[in-house]
Formats: C-alpha cells, structure tokens, sequence
C-alpha cells in the first residue's frame, strides 16, 4: 500500500510540474511574436497544446479571448487534489494496517 501512495504522490507531483510548465506556456501566448519554431518553445508547445486544445473545444474564445485555460487549470488542480487525497488515504489504511 505504502507504493501506491508513493506512486501517488509522484503523479501529484508530476502534475504540478506541469501546472507550472502551462503557466509558461499560458504567459507566452501573450507575446504574439514570439518564434514558436524555437526547439523550447516548440518542445513547451507539444507538450500542452494537446491538453489546452481539449478544453478548447469546450470554452470557444470569447471576444478574442481564449478562457479555456482557466477550466484546464481548475481540472489539473481538481485532479491534483484528487490524487493527494487518495495517496494520504493510502498511507493512513498502511498505518492502521501495520498497527
């Protein structure tokens, strides 16, 4: 049980990660000239845009403004919490087990 929390916890964190590499992502789209055939930027774009373009296809862009971000965010935190959640409950029925 103890390496499911573990695992748990690593997904968690990996999620994070990835949280702040599509805030970067999100903060350069402001930049409308930006070369996007840059290997970082290029690398920064394939690795979010297929997780940004899914709730695109939710939120169209109001006004010129593309909100679907915002939900992307709210369901990596949501999924986040989820996983600490369960990792902790993990630890706790390894603990009351071992008692």
């Amino acid at each position: 049980m103890e390496i499911i929390a573990t695992f748990l916890q690593v997904l968690a964190q990996t999620l994070e990660i990835y949280s702040l590499v599509l805030i970067v992502r999100v903060l350069l789209s402001w930049f409308p000239n930006l070369d996007w055939s840059n290997p970082i930027m290029g690398t920064i774009s394939s690795i979010t845009d297929p997780y940004l373009n899914a709730f695109r296809g939710i939120i169209p862009p109001i006004g010129g403004l593309d909100l679907s971000a915002i939900l992307a965010f709210i369901v990596l935190n949501l999924l986040q919490q989820l996983l600490n959640t369960a990792s902790i409950t993990f630890l706790a029925g390894t603990v009351g087990y071992y008692s």
